[in-house]
């Protein structure tokens, strides 16, 4: 008799639990699959620090095959289940396209960057909820303090050192109190002019700084913050965002070349193109994690909406908490599935959770004990050295390392822009020329699910791709957005996470080239070329709290920059063959 088969889908924090629960009961008695992006797991809460240059991007990714030897590992993207036939369809990172059966099916893809109708933020904004993001807004920070630091402009100065993390939700108010320290340690070494330094502007439509944590917690960071310098605004948005900067709710024009967007993720668009119950894009599950009406499939994570026992007619929070506690009642459930063991219904209260700010100050109540200052500090990374699955040598000695020397603010030129676009289904991967591209696999979802086939790739006319820029430009100054067209997406609850550049750009200086219009956002690339395709904006379900533990994100490294170029001409190399790399990728649920 042939051995039962586990296909489980994403490595996030659920997806990772499931794998490696599953192993440890099977022993050898079920063949596991899983099928993830990125042949590591991201432990998405330490992100920030890998963005603020305190860890080495490795540290923070644990090995697949490494930690999960009795798992067989496949690389690529889930873009279309059929549930009748059993089967997943996939594309990995070459583009190839394969099939997986499977008897047993865990879907945990995680989440994506949540997205606000509001007018320049995609083409403008940046996510945080890979490893690509972060280490684009590592590069980008210090590009950005190096030049205003050798400009003879005080306004173009000004505007490059000033940094807009737009939510305060659990990753942006990380990002805001690491990125603060970062650039304070940069001008240290890089002077700027008279009288000016950093200013980081953390913006949320809420009332306070992590509005569904605990509200001691709230007032600790918040004080933090403002000691430290953030400005703090709390009550205001984004309205509008150009090239030149933020048009904020209150009437105020910020000029910045950075924004980095956190407010928070929506579910992978895979849970939705299956057709099945839905809950606020995430796929309805019964307590024991199984889909009504398909008993052989499981889902848990980001992805799922698991009925909150403690708290009768709720689901449980897009939290890493919740993620990994999911995955491992979803493994012993899929093994009482195929007879090994009893299931039983998920059912778990926070415990806590912990805020890292920088340095030694930290906000936590763990067990409901609020702490602050260095206590908390210490609670805080005693927390991620116990939670991380691997590499906590590493880490310590990383913090060990900060801590008596000086942070290395160099520029590896790994990451550009437009390998990060704001509206992608995979921020766990940069964006590479001739890679796959998000559109299509979004638009091959649904086909598949519903059985129809593999999408076909269109088409174009010779010379068509060097019209679309300007067409599409073109386009843009017809349509101005109108008055208040994003103040009731500005209401949205924010969540949390992610970075920012613009895909259009300043010309390069001493050349010649007409300025771009103020307020306007430059021309996107050109879709199914090098530059990526244009992200559009669709509001998502609900913000997450961002906690402790998280999704993988993948990485991929672009083209080296230039010398002797502008910003513009760095972010915006010409199309050309690049050998795609896979390389890894928190955690606000998993991926």
């Amino acid at each position: 008799m042939s051995r039962p088969r586990i296909l489980i889908v994403g490595a996030g924090f659920a997806g990772y639990r499931t794998a490696r629960t599953l192993a440890r009961m099977s022993r050898g008695k079920a063949d596991i699959t899983l099928l993830n992006p990125t042949d590591y797991f991201l432990y998405l809460p330490l992100l920030p620090q890998v963005a603020a240059g305190i860890l080495e991007p490795r540290r923070v990714t644990v090995s697949l095959s490494g930690t999960l030897p009795e798992v067989r590992l496949v690389l690529g993207e889930a873009d279309g289940i059929d549930l009748d036939g059993r089967t997943v369809h996939y594309t990995d990172p070459e583009g190839d396209e394969g099939t997986l059966e499977y008897d047993r099916l865990v879907i945990a893809a995680g989440s994506v960057n949540k997205l606000l109708p509001i007018p320049g933020v995609a083409e403008h904004a940046h996510g945080f909820r890979g490893l690509p993001e972060a280490l684009y807004l590592r590069d980008h920070v210090t590009r950005q303090v190096e030049l205003a630091a050798a400009s003879d402009d005080p306004e173009s100065c000004a505007a490059r050192c000033t940094f807009v993390v737009v939510g305060a939700g659990y990753t942006g108010t990380e990002v805001a109190a690491h990125g603060k320290l970062f650039t304070d340690a940069q001008v240290r070494g890089h002077p700027l002019r008279q009288g000016m330094r950093p200013r980081w502007l953390l913006l949320d439509v809420a009332p306070r700084v992590l509005p569904e944590l605990d509200e001691r917690l709230s007032r600790t960071a918040d004080d933090v913050l403002r000691e430290r310098g953030v400005d703090v605004r709390m009550g205001t948005s984004v309205k509008e965002a150009t090239h030149d900067g933020v048009l904020l709710t209150d009437g105020e024009f910020v000029p910045t070349r950075t924004v980095v967007w956190c407010v928070g993720v929506r579910p992978d668009p895979l849970a939705e193109s299956l057709g099945l119950p839905m809950e606020r894009g995430r796929l309805l599950v019964d307590p024991y994690l199984q889909v009504p009406g398909r008993p052989e499939v499981f889902a848990c994570g980001d992805a799922a909406a698991v009925p909150d026992l403690s708290r009768p007619g709720q689901y449980t929070p897009m939290t890493a908490q919740h993620a990994w506690r999911h995955g491992k009642v979803c493994a012993r459930n899929v093994a009482a599935s195929l007879g090994v063991g009893e299931r039983r219904p998920y059912r778990h209260s926070d415990m806590g959770f912990v805020v890292d700010l920088g340095g030694v100050k930290a906000a936590a109540n763990p067990l409901g004990v609020a702490l602050s200052g260095p206590a908390a500090g210490l609670v805080t990374r005693g927390y991620h050295l116990a939670a991380m699955p691997g590499n906590r040598v590493r880490v310590a000695a990383d913090w060990l390392l900060d801590a008596v020397l000086p942070r290395q603010a160099v520029q590896l030129g790994l990451v550009r822009s437009w390998s990060v676009p704001l509206d992608t289904a995979s921020p766990e991967l940069a964006r590479v020329p001739g890679g796959p591209r998000d559109e299509e696999r979004r638009e091959g979802r649904g086909q598949r699910s519903k059985g129809q086939g593999r999408q076909q790739k269109k088409k174009r006319e010779p010379g068509e791709h060097e019209k679309e820029p300007q067409q599409r430009h073109q386009r843009q100054k017809k349509a101005k957005p109108g008055p208040g067209a994003a103040t009731k997406a500005d209401t949205d609850t924010p969540g949390d996470e992610p970075a920012k550049n613009e895909p259009g750009g300043e010309p390069a200086k001493g050349r010649p080239g007409p300025e771009p219009a103020k307020n306007q956002p430059g021309p996107e690339p050109a879709k199914n070329q090098p530059g990526g395709e244009p992200a559009k904006n669709q509001p998502g379900p609900e913000s997450a709290k961002n906690q402790p533990g998280g999704e993988p994100a993948k990485n991929q490294p672009g083209p080296a920059p230039a010398r002797n170029r502008s910003e513009s001409a760095e972010e915006h190399p010409a199309p050309g063959p690049v050998k795609r790399t896979d390389t890894p990728a928190q955690a606000e649920g998993d991926s």
